[in-house]
Parts: structure tokens; C-alpha cells; sequence
């Protein structure tokens, strides 16, 4: 079926995969509260690596040639490197800090992106897009102020995420040219494991059962939020897909709530909203101008 009503049917699906990756993004959230700050960060980026890398390991072993890639393996490394460090930093927040300020700080990510974009690649900003680093930056520091939960570790922890985060996508910017997106993903995956082993033994205390349950379920979830997260991007616009995520702001406030009952404050509602206005507020496509003859 092609025309409207097959656009209309993908970008539903989209939507629609993008509303269960933002579930399963605040449910990591949960989790990694749960496990009490009992397990080190080091160790849970090493079972999140391995289970995410068993996930995909039979399409690799279906389809070796995945493996690919124009790019040196170096490379590779570099970005998976940063992935595992953006992902240590923060379970370090989440494991610390309120989860719906840690959330709401998460989002600045994309206004690291639009920064790095323009003195990387030279991309213009405009007028828009100044006012949307303005707003990100005010809500921000909306968040971090005195009225909310203040500059503390586990915050700092989360900026460090989101500028990790930021970090990655414009690599990922740059290298989706050359390769395809499984590539990288399969790539990133695979690469993350010995790197988060090494971490892990510095600090290797065995999880129990009951931790390793939950250790083990973050990483199917994980898994899983990827793929839908993928599979939704190559069905619709970015634009379409991106805003959905903002859902997980509600949803972790409502989990950190119904579980620890951790209550947000107005100044977290108002700084999140903010940079979520801020973010699609930068993802507006420039106005392009034509010159008359």
C-alpha cells in the first residue's frame, strides 16, 4: 500500500514505537534505583553491554558482512568508549539523584548537539535556534537553581551524560553517511563489552540473584528500546519521532512517585517543559531565503 494512508499507517508506528521506547526509557530509570546503589555503575554498564550484545548477536552470526564498515575499527571504539562512559554517568544519576530532575536534565542533550553541530560542521544556528540554546540553558539552570534540586554530584552527573550523549550524535551524525545504521549498532554493541569488562573488574562485587534479575531485565529492556527506537526514525521524520520521548518526563515522575515517593517540584516541571520547548524548538528546519534574479 503506498500514498497517504501508508504514510499515515508509518508514522502511526512510529509513534507508536517511540511512546514504548520513551516506557521502557523511564522504566531503566526505575531500575537502576531499585538495585539501591548495591551495585556500582562500572558493573551495571557491563551487564547492559553483554545483554544488549547477546540480543543482537544472531544477526551478526546470520549476517557477518553487518560487520562492515568504511570506517576503521578505531573509530568505532572511540564511540562506543563514550556510549559506556555516557551510560555509567547517568546510572551514577539515577542512582543518586531525584529521577524526574535527572530526566529533565537528560533532555539538554540535543542543545549540546545543536552547539557541537555549528562549531563542528559549521552549521548555522539563526535566530531560532540562538532563542531555543537561550531556553534550554534557562531551564536548565531552572532545574540546577536553589528552588530545585541545586547543582549537585548526581546532577552533575547527568549534565556529563547529556554532553557525552551530545558527543555521540554528531560522531553518529558524521558516520551515517558511510555505514548503515545496523552496522553501527551491532558495531557499538559488540565493542562495549570488553571495554565495560575492564571497568567492571575494578570494581567487581557479584550482583545476588535478585539483583541479577533486574540487572538482566534492564538489559533485554534496553535491548528492545533500541529497536524501537531505530525501527521508529527509519519510519518517520525525526521531527515526528523526537517529541514523543519527551513522554518520559511524565512517566518517571509518575514511577519515581508510585515507587519511592519522590515528589517533583514546580521548578523541575517548569525547567523540564522548558527544554523540551527549547529542543523542539531547535529541531525547526531553517528558513531558507531565495534570492530574486
Amino acid at each position: 500500500m503506498t500514498g497517504p494512508v501508508a504514510r499515515k499507517r508509518s508514522t502511526g508506528l512510529a509513534v507508536a514505537l517511540a511512546a514504548t521506547g520513551a516506557c521502557l526509557s523511564a522504566a531503566d530509570a526505575v531500575l537502576v534505583r531499585s538495585l539501591n546503589g548495591e551495585v556500582h555503575p562500572f558493573v551495571i554498564g557491563f551487564f547492559r553491554a553483554t545483554f544488549g550484545a547477546l540480543a543482537i548477536l544472531p544477526i551478526v552470526v546470520r549476517d557477518p558482512r553487518i560487520l562492515a564498515s568504511v570506517y576503521p575499527l578505531r573509530q568505532h571504539a572511540v564511540r562506543a568508549g563514550l556510549k559506556l562512559l555516557a551510560l555509567v554517568a547517568f546510572f551514577a544519576a539515577f542512582a543518586k539523584g531525584p529521577l524526574t530532575d535527572v530526566t529533565a536534565v537528560a533532555f539538554t542533550s540535543p542543545i549540546f548537539v545543536l552547539i557541537g553541530a555549528a562549531l563542528a560542521f559549521g552549521e548555522k544556528l539563526g535566530p531560532m535556534r540562538i532563542a531555543a540554546l537561550l531556553f534550554g540553558f534557562a531551564g536548565a539552570m531552572l532545574v540546577v537553581s536553589p528552588v530545585g534540586s541545586g547543582l549537585t554530584l548526581a546532577i552533575g552527573f547527568a549534565f556529563a551524560g547529556a554532553l557525552l550523549q551530545a558527543l555521540i550524535q554528531l560522531m553518529l551524525k558524521s558516520m551515517s553517511s558511510g555505514d548503515r545504521t545496523d552496522t553501527l549498532v551491532c558495531l557499538n554493541l559488540l565493542l562495549t563489552v570488553p571495554m565495560a569488562a575492564v571497568l567492571a573488574v575494578l570494581v567487581w562485587t557479584t550482583p545476588t540473584w535478585h539483583q541479577f534479575g533486574l540487572l538482566a531485565l534492564q538489559g533485554v529492556l534496553g535491548a528492545i528500546c533500541m529497536s524501537a527506537m531505530t525501527h521508529a526514525f527509519s519510519l518517520a521524520d525525526a521531527s515526528v519521532v523526537a517529541p514523543v520521548d519527551f513522554a518520559r518526563l511524565p512517566m518517571v515522575a509518575v514511577f519515581a512517585y508510585a515507587l519511592f515517593g519522590e515528589v517533583a517540584g514546580a521548578a523541575t516541571w517548569i525547567g523540564g517543559v522548558t527544554i523540551c520547548f527549547a529542543v523542539l524548538l531547535a529541531a525547526r528546519p531553517l528558513r531558507r531565503t531565495t534570492k530574486l534574479p
